[in-house]
């Protein structure tokens, strides 16, 4: 392993976690600058990681000159945002502000924050995953508040469980759309199939707007926090078991990380209940 004689503890701690679930190594490619280590994919080589030591200064809230580690990485640009609201995240230093972002690795974040994000980092640069430069992805994750709008009564009044939904940008008929459930479920519940999409519609409220919707039929359910505390069923897709597949928030519409339906599968089958 790699180590630099200046790393910090946390940088030594991360790139243990990184080797013992990834089986990387970094890399210096930088010979005037062997401070700054690449973490790479091990069949593209695309980078996912990258560590560097700059100037605490150089982060924009300090004029401190001391030289620190920081680890850039490639988020969902819809989670940009909130995560550099975060104490110890900031824009990307010397990368694209919209996609990365840099991450102070002098413990002002616990490992337990950090580790997600670098999962969601692995996933989001494998050329395996849906992105506008590879195949167009199939597999959706979605945000329902179950304040605004019960599913539940949706599909039961649908005799084949069929239920309209606001129309998600890119889904498209035949795509596979898993449903998040917001606090206070907060857990992935529902597994579905797109059958119709832009559809005109006309609705507003103080919650939502819609010119056009898509309809979803229900394909699984998945078990929530009461399901599995009344009935001891299976293992909830819920925020922990989420975070270890690098998605730490689901705002909007986004890919769903191929990782994780398969440890869905594993838990569930492919039937479902």
């Amino acid at each position: 392993m790699k180590n630099m004689e200046n790393d910090s503890e946390q940088t030594l701690r991360l790139l243990a976690y990184i080797r013992e679930k990834y089986g990387t190594e970094p890399d210096s490619p930088w010979k005037k600058d062997p401070g700054s280590r690449v973490l790479r994919h091990t069949d593209s080589k695309k980078w996912y990681a990258l560590i560097m030591r700059i100037p605490e200064d150089r982060l924009g809230d300090t004029f401190s000159k001391k030289r620190i580690n920081v680890l850039n990485l490639k988020t969902d640009p819809l989670m940009s945002g909130s995560l550099r609201m975060q104490k110890g995240i900031y824009p990307a230093y010397h990368m694209n502000k919209t996609e990365w972002i840099t991450v102070r690795l002098d413990d002002t974040l616990d490992d337990g924050d950090i580790f997600p994000l670098v999962d969601m980092s692995y996933v989001l640069t494998d050329r395996r995953k849906c992105s506008l430069g590879a195949a167009r992805c199939t597999e959706w994750l979605i945000p329902a508040n179950p304040r605004y709008y019960d599913i539940e009564k949706a599909i039961a009044a649908s005799p084949d469980k069929v239920f309209d939904w606001k129309q998600s940008n890119n889904i498209r008929a035949g795509d596979t759309v898993y449903i998040y459930l917001a606090a206070p479920v907060s857990a992935i519940a529902y597994k579905c199939r797109a059958v119709e999409t832009d559809i005109p519609y006309s609705y507003s409220d103080e919650n939502i707007s819609m010119s056009r919707i898509m309809r979803l039929k229900l394909i699984m359910r998945y078990d929530t926090p009461a399901d599995s505390e009344k009935n001891g069923l299976g293992r909830v897709i819920g925020r922990e078991l989420m975070k270890e597949y690098g998605v730490t928030a689901v705002r909007g519409p986004r890919s769903m990380p191929s990782p994780l339906i398969q440890e869905i599968d594993m838990i569930y089958g492919k039937n479902g209940r």
